[in-house]
């Protein structure tokens, strides 16, 4: 789980894909943070994604290196998880996002990965798993 965390904050931005009907739906995401053993990431729950995963949970996320030759597929099933513990956690990790979200804000949402799947790929080598 550290690997797939230091990978997709090492490619920046990475794209978070969600479900919407029978219409995929794919937005630039920045946050990623492990707690309690668990891979993290944070939203607003006004936004239509947030509204996507409530319905379905299953997502895909796909982040590139800036060199461009390697690249990761993370799927699984993201959790809301509306302790204040995660969101001071992930607040902490990304200080930036104070001046927009704050712990007591019932929009700020973080959600948890259970049941991944990621697969690193790069060109010239065989993709690798890693489950968690």
């Amino acid at each position: 789980m550290e690997e797939v965390k230091n990978f997709i904050k090492e490619c920046g931005a990475y794209f978070l894909a969600t479900v919407d009907g029978d219409q995929p739906r794919v937005r630039p995401f920045g946050t990623i943070e492990i707690f309690e053993g668990k891979l993290y990431i944070q939203t607003s729950k006004v936004k239509d994604c947030s509204k996507q995963i409530q319905k379905n949970g299953k997502v895909e996320i796909c982040a590139m290196n800036a060199e461009g030759n390697k690249w990761l597929r993370l799927a699984g099933t993201l959790v809301r998880d509306d302790r204040r513990e995660p969101k001071v956690h992930m607040l902490d990790c990304y200080p930036e996002l104070k001046s927009m979200y704050s712990v007591e804000d019932p929009n700020t949402e973080v959600l948890y990965f259970k049941d991944a799947t990621a697969t690193f790929y790069a060109f010239g080598a065989a993709p690798r798993t890693v489950k968690f």
